[in-house]
């Protein structure tokens, strides 16, 4: 028979390693927040003289924009971030044929509430002179597409800040118009992140008083222990891939979280449900000894499980669109850490702590007996 548990301080040994320089990067800056959660304006663009992510920050500085992110992009685009930029024109409303008020260039709420993630919503005037464009002509691209929806120009509304803002940087840069452009405000990203924190702690809460409900203080001790190494790996990598690659995390990097917690600590159910089982079978064995034999009985079935996950999420990470490239990324690191320490972490930390406690009692002895 293997002896896993025997080996349980080389185990310790790699989570340190593998989650102790994400931390390190943590603490050094290394995540970047999306707009998400920074909140601001964004877009993607590329101009026919193709400037440097410096020679944009500059340009945007002298115009009199501060804290100006610019990240170079594949195929000669800029990712530029700013403060919240306006992106729909300030128009005073206009009587309609009826009498009452309507704004001009909002043909609809929901027509309003796609302009302000996209100026191509904007019910500029068309060229037959009509007061307003509806919706969908509004939403046309303005110039030909290039063959892929994430190239496709997107028409940018007179009148407004960003418009102006956009001819500043023709004028040094040569033609060029967003393929993306999207607006957050800052009181929404700071909710995000309330929400998104309030949202991991119940959740890790309930779990922790489900198991120990269910199992004991110890394994659910054990199982939270476990859980935040799997955050941690996770987290750390993002810092790490942020300091050096400038990775962003979303809103779907915390939906991801949630997904690997679930994952993690269901894993480790099974490996303790069967401990449990195994210490009614044979009581009279060593403690270390039934959680060695536990884990040999559903290693296989913990690996089965893990591996079809991971082939599905290595494909939609090769194949699938970028706009999920974090979210199944940080999905794919949590389902391998979470296979890991529901094997190697969750049930050796059982053991260690049995260990300690009988050490414990022992010494607590031998005074008496003296």
């Amino acid at each position: 028979m293997y002896d896993i548990v025997g080996k349980r301080n080389w185990f310790f040994a790699i989570s340190a390693i593998l989650t102790i320089p994400g931390l390190l990067f943590i603490i050094l800056g290394g995540l970047k927040p999306s707009i998400d959660f920074t909140g601001g304006t964004e877009w993607e663009v590329k101009y026919a003289e193709e400037p440097s992510a410096a020679e944009m920050t500059t340009a945007l500085e002298d115009l009199g924009y501060e804290n100006v992110v610019v990240t170079e992009l594949p195929g000669g685009y800029l990712r530029i971030r700013t403060e919240p930029i306006d992106l729909l024109p300030a128009v005073a409303p206009e009587p309609s044929p009826s009498g009452s008020v309507v704004p001009s260039g909002s043909a609809s709420p929901s027509a309003g509430a796609s302009a302000s993630s996209s100026p191509a919503a904007s019910g500029s005037p068309s060229s037959s002179g009509s007061p307003a464009a509806s919706p969908s002509a509004s939403a046309s691209p303005s110039a030909e597409p290039t063959g892929s929806p994430e190239a496709t120009p997107i028409p940018i509304a007179a009148g407004t800040e960003f418009a102006d803002l956009q001819a500043e940087l023709v004028d040094q840069f040569g033609p060029g118009q967003p393929r993306l452009v999207r607006t957050v405000g800052p009181l929404i990203g700071s909710e995000l992140i309330r929400s998104s924190a309030i949202l991991i702690i119940i959740g890790e809460l309930f779990i922790l008083g489900y198991l120990w409900i269910r199992f004991g203080f110890r394994y659910g001790t054990a199982a939270i222990v476990a859980l935040l190494h799997d955050v941690l790996l996770v987290v750390g990598t993002f810092a790490i891939l942020g300091y050096f690659f400038f990775l962003e995390f979303d809103a779907l990097f915390v939906t991801a979280l949630l997904t690997i917690i679930g994952f993690s600590v269901h894993d480790t159910i099974v490996v303790f449900d069967r401990i449990r089982e195994n210490r009614v079978r044979h009581s009279g064995e060593p403690f270390g000894a039934i959680v060695n034999h536990s884990i040999l009985q559903t290693i296989g079935r913990s690996i089965i499980t893990s591996l079809t996950v991971v082939i599905t999420l290595g494909a939609l990470l090769l194949l699938g669109p970028p706009t999920i490239r974090t979210f199944t990324l940080a999905l794919l690191l949590g389902v391998v850490s979470g296979t890991y320490s529901s094997i190697f972490n969750a049930s050796q930390i059982l053991v260690a702590w049995d260990d300690w406690d009988r050490r414990r009692k022992a010494r607590a002895k031998v005074p008496a007996r003296t």
